[in-house]
């Protein structure tokens, strides 16, 4: 039998299924899996039951349902005054991970170079080599993961073309301040690249912090391709029902992609999902309400453990430093407490290329009932 592609030949079982069989054969409190173990509101659901009752169950148009771009649409107006026409610039995809996939594909030839910040979400740097494309690291460095300007300076060169930034910050809980995004946007501005922001955690942010869209930034709204995801908003992540907002040429690109790798998403949870946009000012506070008093809690129960960082401020994670408490790296420290703790998590150097500064960090996830949570606390304290 000949070889399978050269473009997968150094690829491996995702870090998420490694932890997540693992966590089974021990029977570990998983709190390495990045989603609720809970369901999404139950309204949302009733009206996704309605929609299929009322005969939504072929095909969508392959850009996605009217309603649903439309509303994606509506949201970005009135949330954050950006204006992206439902018809040309709004793409409905299966979750954010392929809309990942398709603005890559459609953007980066062989040779073609992505920054990429880590420590990163794991499908960017996949995408890019089965595009043929060469990832760019640049470290955001611990413990405030903030980037140096000169380090991100230095790895753009002249076959540079997209730059990948996620905010609200998945694994680290980092939520990006406008100074911060202004670096970003002005190196690509010089450079005249695209930045691909990945903003599914936009609504879930804390302790008043604010989330900022890249493309809100001047000279930003042309270049940016924005990306994010009902599953992360509503807490129902299996619906698979993410976006891409971008300027007509890009959006054509990742169109013709699209139409060619998944061609639809499922038409009556697109249907549900423009329901679920269009009450998003009353749905909002309690959302975020729920998830700070899971990670308050939990932030205090690690604090009793003794260990000691800075409250996260967006998503569901915690990277937690574990240099106090272990002589380990985070592979073996993470094996070590499946197997003696009964407690899985996310050893993050999987999430870096260049640096080493994830060895000496765990990533939990909070998004977990009271009892999950519980549980994990009661088996670390043993």
């Amino acid at each position: 039998m000949k070889d399978t592609a050269l473009r997968i030949a150094g690829f491996k079982d995702s870090i998420f299924g490694v932890i997540s069989r693992l966590a089974r054969e021990n029977n570990a409190v998983n709190l390495g899996q990045g989603f609720p173990d809970f369901d999404g509101p139950e309204w949302l659901k009733d009206i996704a039951y309605k929609k299929m009752q009322e005969g939504h169950n072929q095909y969508a148009p392959f850009h996605g349902t009217p309603s649903c771009r439309q509303e994606v649409s509506n949201y970005y107006k009135k949330f954050y005054n950006l204006n992206y026409n439902q018809e040309s610039e709004v793409t409905i995809t299966v979750g954010a991970t392929e809309a990942i996939y398709l603005v890559i594909t459609a953007l980066i030839n062989p040779g073609d170079e992505v920054v990429v910040l880590e420590p990163f979400y794991d499908s960017y740097v996949a995408s890019i080599k089965m595009a043929g494309g060469i990832p760019k690291p640049v470290t955001m460095h611990a413990p405030d993961f903030t980037i140096d300007q000169k380090e991100l300076e230095a790895a753009i060169t002249s076959q540079t073309k997209l730059l990948i930034l996620n905010n609200p910050h998945n694994p680290t809980g980092k939520v990006w301040s406008k100074e911060e995004l202004q670096i970003v946007a002005n190196v690509a501005i010089k450079n005249d690249l695209y930045v691909l922001s990945d903003e599914v955690y936009e609504f879930l942010v804390f302790d008043g912090v604010r989330h900022i869209p890249t493309a809100t930034l001047e000279g930003m709204f042309e270049r940016t391709i924005t990306i994010s995801s009902a599953g992360k908003t509503f807490g129902l992540t299996g619906w698979k029902i993410g976006w891409i907002c971008a300027n007509q040429k890009v959006t054509n690109a990742c169109r013709l992609v699209h139409q060619y790798v998944t061609f639809a998403v499922s038409t009556p949870m697109q249907e549900a999902v423009a329901e679920g946009l269009k009450k998003l000012p009353d749905y909002l506070p309690g959302f975020v309400s729920l998830y700070k008093g899971k990670r308050d809690y939990f932030y205090e129960e690690m604090k009793k453990l003794g260990f000691e960082f800075a409250i996260p401020k967006g998503t569901y994670f915690m990277m937690v430093p574990i240099k106090k408490h272990t002589d380990l790296k985070d592979v073996d420290y993470a094996m070590k407490l499946i197997r003696e703790k009964q407690v899985a998590t996310v050893p993050p150097s999987a999430f870096y290329l260049k640096s080493t500064e994830g060895e000496n960090f765990l990533r939990f996830c909070f998004a977990k009932k009271e009892e999950t949570l519980q549980g994990a606390i009661k088996n670390l304290h043993r």
